[in-house]
């Protein structure tokens, strides 16, 4: 069966139903039904990109490379001896750098 998209997609009965008054009745009940939010406490909650953070402290433990451990001569990344790929010329090179 063909579509007309031309033709109107409401009936006239329809297009009557939704008149103005109707309209801003819904509108109204929209805006009630919306949470009220204290926009200072949503702006002090959000980090954002490029903030200053010089006040901030990071504390964390820095673990020394472990002997099962190794350097990788491309990417200067601490891997697994299981992640080593290949070793040129006394250079080790991980798996993901060698690919």
């Amino acid at each position: 069966m063909a579509t007309d998209y031309d033709s109107p997609r409401k009936t006239d009965d329809e297009l009557s139903e939704d008149s103005l008054q109707e309209l801003q009745a819904r509108r109204a009940d929209k805006a009630a039904s919306t949470i009220d939010v204290d926009p200072d406490e949503v702006a002090e909650s959000l980090e954002l990109p490029g903030a200053d953070l010089s006040n901030e402290e990071l504390t964390f433990r820095v673990v020394p490379r472990q002997a099962d451990e190794f350097t990788c001569s491309r990417c200067f990344l601490v891997h697994h001896r299981s992640q080593l790929a290949e070793e040129r010329k006394g250079q080790m090179i991980c798996r993901e750098c060698a690919a």
